[in-house]
């Protein structure tokens, strides 16, 4: 098969779908061949993304709305029977969507920021992996993305709850990864993008040039690897993309 159409035949969720990461990473996938169900919260920036894929000649996205801060076992259940009824399979899950919060010390955190945030970025990974897990199972080669961060790997001053679900991030993927791999074909990975030209990274760095780091287009590639039958074999691995790509 041809690098272009790596994904061809596969059906691929990715959250945090509108904008940054995720978008490039839909639209990558789509240009690989695959079906692409299109997360988020809000189905009006998400079509942006759709159309962008149904315009350059891919296979028709399907688009599932979902608040992450409140993804309760029963609503994630509710995206597995969507794609079970619409699609019949899920071959890869992307974990893109996360929230930064508030960079500022601990001491000084905001309880429900914090609840907030860990809702997004670790809570919602979890619920729906587990939700999508008999979905992923079925495929011959299902692969799980998560997304780290530098500050889950060491600590850093003021990054609260962002840095602590990162961590948690790691964990989660570590496990899913062990539990899954002598039982499954199902992989689990850990990316961390690093420095990449998106709106949560102007908003904690907002001095910082724009076109100095990396653009969301410049990685994705990396992800579509990663979701292809070319990264058969490969989990529980925490992969870095800090450099330009």
């Amino acid at each position: 098969m041809s690098a272009e159409k790596a994904l061809a035949e596969r059906v691929i969720l990715i959250t945090g779908a509108s904008r940054g990461i995720g978008r490039a990473v839909a639209i990558a996938s789509a240009e690989a061949g695959a079906t692409v169900v299109l997360l988020g919260r809000e189905e009006a920036t998400l079509g942006a993304t759709y159309d962008a894929i149904v315009a350059a000649g891919g296979a028709m996205p399907a688009i599932v709305t979902l608040d992450l801060s409140v993804a309760h076992p029963e609503l994630c259940q509710s995206v597995a029977e969507q794609i079970q009824a619409t699609f019949g399979r899920l071959d890869g899950l992307v974990h893109n969507a996360a929230d930064l919060g508030d960079i500022t010390p601990m001491e000084m955190y905001d309880p429900d920021t914090f609840d907030r945030v860990m809702n997004i970025n670790l809570r919602a990974p979890f619920v729906l992996t587990q939700a999508l897990l008999p979905l992923l199972k079925a495929s011959p080669d299902a692969s799980v993305i998560m997304t780290g961060s530098s500050v889950g790997r060491k600590a850093r001053a003021f990054w609260g709850a962002y840095a602590l679900s990162k961590f948690g991030v790691e964990g989660l993927t570590q496990l899913f990864a062990e539990e899954l791999k002598n039982t499954s074909n199902v992989r689990v990975n850990c990316v961390n993008p690093g420095a990449t030209r998106t709106s949560m990274r102007a908003s904690a760095y907002p001095g910082e040039n724009p076109e100095s780091v990396k653009t969301p287009e410049s990685i994705a590639h990396h992800y579509v690897h990663l979701l292809s039958e070319a990264a058969r074999g490969t989990t529980g691995q925490s992969i870095d993309l800090t450099a330009q790509s």
